[in-house]
């Protein structure tokens, strides 16, 4: 949770969906979203926001279906779903990525805890009924490689109701405003197991398992245990307040019962009947759970790689970037999520960062949710390092200053060297850049084992990113005609893990190396420099020309490069540049205040016309918009 003044805090965080997606796209995806909003609401927060990062083989009716999912359950909540990142790589082909993050918005004096308190309090399990589906999800799915059996776990899906899933918002929100409950806790993985084993780490709690509301007959005291039946909460309530949240709880329609009460000395005892079944200390399974560690194999470095075989022509080019499946339009994709819904929403999916308004301020949040994976596997350093930057990068284009940040690490089998080795220098890449930017890590989730019939995906770190934007009626938006156009930054370029190199060549070789001072002054100009800015768009995926393009296509006006630029310039990726523009009349103090701020900004043309690097925007456009 971070304070946003005005007592005023914002939570957020990311988490992964990945092998339930796998065997079953729809349910998968929408379990994860179902998941992450229990999350929020468990410390107290109404969810105001849903991003999301999906990674897939190639378009198809795997991501059709994960969208669906995704969809089906945000919008039947009423939460918007405003940004997120989709990349299709031959690595994920048969493990999929499902990373869901969610934002929340509360009191700061309203902060709930996951831990029980007060010996004699009650607990109170409400939500759902518990049946057997999800059963093994956490131990025979997420702990585990896929392999071409994967049909046969289908039944450790989970099965979401999203209407359910709102009327848990409405009561636990309802609950913690009422001051009803003394914490709350969502039963995520592993079901009661791991809810009840971190809400009894300090205390201890008895759970009554044959209390438990069933939906299924004839269900094993283990069972109940670790079913991961969805829209379930748990919640520690004192014995005088029982009949005000029973109460609530019938006034929504959902199911509650008490199963257990909060104890002394740090034991997690489950009883069937009233009879013991196991009794175990909770920190067992939380802070003294078994630790391995594993030798870290490095991978040799690569030497640089040749030029991948772009056309001739660089107008050709840039249309066949724009064309590629990881550049092209995701209007297909955002256009079946409500990103509207709750009124907040100031600027919509499509370029860098959502913004939601803090009504009834006129502050506002400026949200996105970025990966990496290629470059991961060609330097996990950089890798982790570049997911925080292109999220910190994506916020301040939308006039957002970077205060939060989540991370999703989605990794192969870390009992192999090489993958433990690529989590260590992710997560060192990662957290030098945060140091950089002086930004906190506040959250995240680990996703291993993401490997099928020994093969794994690429390192991939999800980012999430959360900036306070001072005034949402001065964030830039799209430039005009007459703006002057300039470029920010001057990173060191290559081909080596970008897309040209995927669309025309083979992965390999080294990435750019990053200058993170540079990376962290650059983030900072710009969202100090936004309120003068018409535009200004993050050049990443397919480089420099790619993000005069997006950026020509988001604004409906074509721009004139008036500098020479190279085909690295043109189409090179690396660290962070991005396309500005402002009123020509600004340019010259926005210079000068880069230049106080030791970042290169250079003026490289003008806005103006109907085609960019020579490239129509009627065709553009025809290119960018090829269906997924």
């Amino acid at each position: 949770m971070l304070d946003l003044g005005d007592g005023l805090a914002v939570a957020f965080k990311v988490e992964s969906h990945n092998h339930p997606s796998a065997v079953e796209p729809f349910q998968g995806a929408a379990t994860g979203v179902g998941g992450i909003l229990r999350d929020i609401i468990a410390m107290g927060a109404r969810p105001v926001a849903l991003l999301n990062g999906l990674r897939f083989g190639e378009p198809g009716w795997k991501l059709d279906r994960a969208v669906a999912g995704i969809g089906h359950y945000g919008n039947c909540c009423g939460i918007p779903t405003v940004g997120g990142d989709t990349t299709f790589d031959e690595a994920y082909r048969d493990n999929c990525l499902v990373n869901a993050m969610c934002v929340g918005l509360l009191p700061v004096d309203r902060l709930m805890s996951a831990k029980a308190t007060g010996a004699g309090n009650l607990l109170v399990l409400f939500g759902a009924t518990t049946g057997r589906d999800g059963i093994g999800g956490a131990s025979v799915l997420a702990s585990q490689e896929l392999s071409d059996s994967d049909a046969d776990k289908r039944p450790t899906v989970q099965i979401g109701d999203p209407f359910l899933g709102k009327k848990l918002i409405e009561v636990s929100v309802e609950l913690t405003e009422r001051r009803l409950v003394e914490s709350l806790q969502d039963c995520g993985a592993a079901g009661l197991a791991s809810s009840l084993a971190e809400m009894a780490r300090e205390l201890g709690v008895d759970v009554h398992l044959d209390r438990v509301p069933l939906r299924e007959e004839g269900m094993e005291p283990w069972e109940v245990m670790i079913s991961e039946s969805q829209e379930r909460m748990v919640a520690v309530v004192r014995p005088g307040f029982l009949e005000a949240v029973e109460a609530m709880c019938d006034r929504w329609e959902v199911h509650h019962a008490v199963i257990g009460e909060v104890t002394e000395g740090g034991i997690l005892r489950c009883l069937w009947h009233d009879e013991e079944q196991t009794a175990i200390p909770a920190r067992f399974l939380t802070d003294e759970c078994p630790r391995y560690r594993i030798e870290a194999v490095p991978r040799p470095a690569q030497p640089p790689a040749a030029l991948p075989a772009l056309p001739a022509d660089s107008g050709r080019a840039l249309l066949e970037l724009l064309a590629s499946p990881n550049i092209r339009s995701r209007k297909p994709i955002y256009e079946q999520y409500d990103h509207l819904v709750g009124s907040r929403t100031v600027r919509r999916p499509g370029l860098d960062a959502a913004v939601l308004r803090l009504r009834p301020a006129m502050k506002g949040l400026a949200l996105t949710l970025d990966g990496s994976g290629r470059v991961g596997r060609l330097d996990p350093f950089v890798g982790g390092a570049q997911a925080i930057l292109e999220a910190a990068r994506n916020v301040a284009c939308a006039g957002g200053e970077p205060i939060g940040l989540t991370d999703g690490l989605n990794f192969g089998n870390p009992e192999k060297g090489e993958i433990a080795w690529e989590l260590q220098q992710s997560i060192e890449g990662m957290a030098q850049a945060a140091e950089a930017l002086a930004v906190p890590i506040v959250s995240g989730n680990v996703s291993l084992y993401n490997e099928t019939n020994g093969r794994a995906l690429h390192p991939t770190p999800y980012v999430g990113c959360v900036g306070l934007v001072e005034d949402v009626r001065r964030i830039p938006g799209k430039w005009q005609s007459g703006d002057t156009l300039l470029l920010a930054g001057r990173p060191e370029l290559c081909f080596d893990g970008s897309e040209a190199q995927a669309l025309w060549g083979t992965l390999e070789g080294q990435p750019a190396q990053l200058d993170l001072a540079a990376e962290a002054a650059l983030v900072h100009f710009l969202w100090r420099s936004a309120p003068q800015l018409s535009l200004a768009h993050d050049a990443a995926e397919g480089g420099l020309a790619v993000a005069l393009a997006e950026a020509a296509l988001w604004s409906g006006v074509g721009c004139a490069v008036a500098v020479a630029l190279d085909v690295t310039a043109l189409f090179g990726e690396g660290g962070g540049q991005v396309v500005v523009a402002c009123a020509a009349g600004d340019a010259a103090g926005l210079i000068a205040a880069a230049a106080t701020a030791g970042v290169p900004l250079r003026t490289i043309g003008s806005v103006g016309g109907d085609s960019v690097l020579g490239v129509t925007l009627t065709d553009a456009r025809a290119a960018w918009e090829t269906p997924l």
